[in-house]
């Protein structure tokens, strides 16, 4: 197998160089760059193209435009169906639609094109959010020519920038204010490129030596360790415990421990995916069967710890079914890890995950 090509640290120094040598290698970078914008626009514009189209089509066929009946859900579950086999979990039943509401909601088309090339489907999908048609116009102008990135849509929609800039006698404090509050969402501008969304629109195979669940149980198998290793009390009692509720369904939680200084349980659970309702649903339910069946009389409630694991970044939930006394409180906070503890934990044994794959594959 021939070795691969190296590529030079970004610590190596460089070779001295004329300004001739220097004003070459920018050309050089000036041209890769311009090419990678041109795959990035042509690649997005085709992607939220195709969704607009497919959302016309599904409305325009579903009994003449009408509201969605029983006939309706048949025809998108077949057509999720037929889709998802051929092409992937991005023509779900859910995403086909929200393919529709997107086309019913930016209808023209000529005021949906000039604005893709700097919004991505992500973009559009939060913009599907907002029900005042003049917010959602406004925000997908400003969205798209100041080049906002995904996640300062996101918060501007959720902090209602909008509204307060309406009702502001002094706009540009409020536009100063939310420019600083966005600076650090906007380093990315290239994140459409990282989505995987992406690569399944193109028919791209995913890396099977990185599956979710190699991940999560990657992860997992460390961060038991890395619990122990912090000496605050706890002691490991299962990992993957099995439980069963009263209604016969099975689940299992990821990783159990006991916190002696706390006298509680203390359950973890680690996504895949974006932390939802569901999610916290289930860990308040797996809170309530510890408290019904496994806690002991004078044993604090169980504390449960949701852990999301995105390709973004790491978000670690804290449940817990009761308030306690001041004191349970200042113990809960010295003897948990903080989320900033648990995001570095989790980032760093995804590196160290993704080199023992890259070494597997080199060996």
């Amino acid at each position: 197998m021939p070795d691969e090509i190296k590529q030079p640290s970004q610590t190596q120094a460089n070779p001295s160089t004329s300004s001739g040598d220097k004003a070459f290698l920018a050309d050089a970078v000036a041209i890769v760059e311009k090419g990678r914008q041109t795959a990035y626009a042509s690649v997005n514009q085709a992607m939220i193209d195709t969704y607009w189209r497919l959302g016309k089509h599904i409305v325009e066929n579903e009994q003449g435009g009408a509201e969605r009946a029983e006939y309706g859900k048949n025809m998108i579950a077949n057509l999720a169906h037929t889709l998802t086999e051929r092409y992937g979990k991005s023509y779900s039943v859910r995403n086909l639609y929200y393919f529709c509401q997107f086309y019913q909601l930016f209808p023209k088309e000529e005021i949906l094109n000039p604005r893709v090339q700097n919004l991505t489907w992500t973009h559009f999908r939060h913009l599907l959010r907002i029900d005042n048609k003049e917010a959602r116009t406004w925000y997908l102008k400003e969205a798209s020519q100041e080049q906002w990135s995904v996640r300062t849509l996101d918060r501007n929609i959720s902090s209602q920038y909008y509204e307060r800039l309406l009702l502001s006698q002094r706009k540009e404090p409020v536009k100063q204010e939310m420019q600083e509050k966005t600076a650090d969402l906007q380093q990315d501008k290239l994140e459409f490129i990282k989505n995987p969304v992406v690569a399944e629109f193109l028919g791209l195979a995913p890396n099977t030596d990185f599956t979710e669940s190699e991940l999560e149980g990657s992860i997992i198998m460390h961060l038991s360790k890395f619990l122990m290793e912090l000496g605050k009390g706890y002691a490991f009692v299962a990992r993957q415990q099995h439980i069963r509720t009263d209604a016969g369904n099975d689940y299992f939680i990821d990783l159990v421990f006991y916190n002696y200084i706390l006298k509680c349980f203390v359950l973890i659970d680690l996504k895949t995916t974006k932390i939802s309702y569901q999610d916290v649903g289930q860990m308040d339910m797996y809170l309530q069967i510890y408290d019904n069946e496994r806690k002991q009389q004078d044993d604090n409630p169980t504390i449960g710890i949701i852990l999301c694991s995105e390709t973004d970044g790491d978000v670690a939930r804290y449940s817990t079914l009761a308030k306690n006394d001041q004191l349970y409180a200042a113990k809960y906070k010295l003897c948990l890890p903080t989320p900033e503890e648990l995001k570095r934990e989790i980032e760093r044994q995804k590196e160290i995950f993704q080199l023992e794959k890259s070494g597997g594959r080199n060996g």
